[in-house]
């Protein structure tokens, strides 16, 4: 059944490419931007996103296709940037990004109260929706938001059915599958009737995406901590421009970080402790080839090694899942999976390998700083080599779908060095082009899952195939102890 379904997806992406090339492009290249038609021929997903909306029906597809490159092209959506947008617009924070839902997903503000409907700035406003979605899109790549049309303090002033009608087709038919569900905070009655025409916008399978919330009923769909204090919420958040919110990553918690219990003294021994032997473990898989030719002394310490080695091994699960970056490779992909308080799956490890020839500059960052200890989480890593970076929940707190985790990477030069001193020095001045950036997930689980790697306390009881196999894994990759600063 999977293997049909796959063979059907390959099947109308390329039927979608070939039909649109043939029907649409020929002839007619001006009326798209050619960097969304050299895309639309190398994004599988991309091509996808489209046709799942119109349900798999090209000819559908296709129509809706044609509509959003003329729209990409009118409004140059490749090109936009905060040099794009007025000043004043991006100041009063009007739209922005910013939190999570219970899902995980990301709210996409609209306040409403700020807007005014005046014919003259509709077009910047526009622009401003498209620019923060595209922005988001190049950094999500298809996870969805969730739209939060804050209408409290709302005049009539501020009632704008043409603009609203242009954020609903933006989710229709230039952003498809980025709509989690509107959640709609406090209507005034007198919008009762633009509402219900809005309904009539969304169709009847996306009605169901609106949410009709006062302060009690919005809590169902976010929590406290992401919502502002006039929704019953706890975000002391405000928004200021400039700089553009930054995706609300900040630094965690680290190996230099500041110990307020005990138990978090005991959190930071442990990650060190598992850091320390899980990059001795790999520097010592590498070497076992070489017992052979020790003495019998150096055979029996070997031995020993290897089956604390085997032992230590059983505390990971093999990543089958890897982002492949231009600069880093990580695994796990997309998703950090964390056990519960019950599975005892306390701890979570990334791995990053630097697939280019210069050394690389890397940091972690999160929305929740206060609530990880992250080690390394600022270090380089050399051309070839891994970095194996340990990431923990500490003070008691519980691990949230909400949360997310930054990884920044940069090369940088042969002569240059990687202290903590030259890292700060270099962050401060690479360029923003010059940084790869990929975003992972957290997820908390009742049982192991086989896509990520987890340092488990329990690890005794895993079996010994589990063990051999990872060992195995971890005997290919390569990994210096140097790469985690001191």
């Amino acid at each position: 059944m999977a293997e049909n379904h796959a063979q059907n997806r390959v099947k109308l992406i390329s039927e979608t490419r070939r039909r649109f090339e043939a029907e649409y492009v020929t002839d007619k290249s001006d009326k798209y931007d050619a960097r969304d038609v050299e895309r639309l021929q190398q994004d599988d997903n991309w091509v996808e996103s489209y046709l799942s909306w119109r349900h798999n029906i090209v000819d559908e597809t296709l129509k809706m296709l044609d509509e959003s490159f003329q729209w990409r092209k009118e409004i140059s959506v490749n090109d936009l940037n905060e040099s794009s947008i007025p000043r004043w617009l991006l100041e009063i924070g009007v739209i922005y990004l910013h939190g999570y839902d219970k899902e995980g997903n990301k709210l996409f503000w609209i306040r409403v109260k700020y807007h005014i409907k005046d014919q003259k700035t509709i077009s910047d406003k526009k622009k401003l929706i498209a620019f923060w979605l595209e922005r988001y899109a190049k950094r999500e790549n298809g996870k969805p938001v969730t739209v939060m049309f804050d209408l409290s303090e709302t005049g009539i002033n501020s009632i704008d059915m043409d603009f609203v009608r242009f954020i609903i087709n933006c989710f229709k038919v230039y952003y498809p599958k980025y709509l989690s569900k509107i959640v709609i905070f406090d209507m005034p009655w007198l919008m009762n009737a633009a509402f219900k025409i809005v309904k009539t916008w969304l169709g009847p399978e996306a009605v169901s995406l609106l949410k009709f919330t006062s302060k009690n009923e919005v809590q169902d769909y976010v929590s406290v901590e992401y919502l502002p204090p006039h929704m019953g919420g706890t975000d002391p958040f405000k928004y200021s421009y400039p700089p553009l919110v930054d995706d609300d990553f900040q630094t965690p918690l680290c190996e230099n970080g500041p110990i307020t219990s005990e138990d978090e003294t005991s959190s930071k021994e442990d990650i060190e402790s598992d850091g320390k032997e899980t990059l001795e473990t790999i520097s010592n898989e590498e070497q076992t080839p070489l017992v052979k030719k020790s003495n019998p002394t150096e055979s029996t310490s070997k031995a020993e090694e290897n089956e604390k080695v085997d032992s230590k091994m059983k505390a990971f699960k093999k990543p089958l899942s890897v982002f492949k970056g231009p600069l880093l490779h990580i695994s796990p992909a997309e998703e950090l999976y964390f056990g519960n308080t019950e599975s005892g799956e306390k701890k979570t490890l990334m791995v990053l390998t630097n697939v280019t020839k210069n050394i690389v500059a890397f940091k972690v960052r999160t929305t929740a700083p206060e609530k990880y200890r992250v080690k390394p989480s600022n270090s380089s890593c050399d051309p070839g080599a891994s970095v194996d970076i340990v990431v923990s929940p500490h003070g008691g707190l519980t691990v949230s779908a909400q949360d997310r985790f930054l990884i920044m990477a940069a090369e940088m030069e042969q002569s240059s060095g990687t202290g903590p001193a030259e890292l700060t020095q270099f962050w401060k001045e690479v360029p923003r082009n010059k940084v790869m950036e990929h975003r992972l997930r957290c997820h908390t689980v009742e049982s192991s899952k086989p896509n990520t790697l987890t340092l488990k306390d329990s690890a005794f009881n895993m079996s010994d195939k589990t063990s051999e196999d990872i060992c195995l894994q971890f005997a290919t990759s390569s990994c210096e102890t140097d790469c985690s600063p001191p």
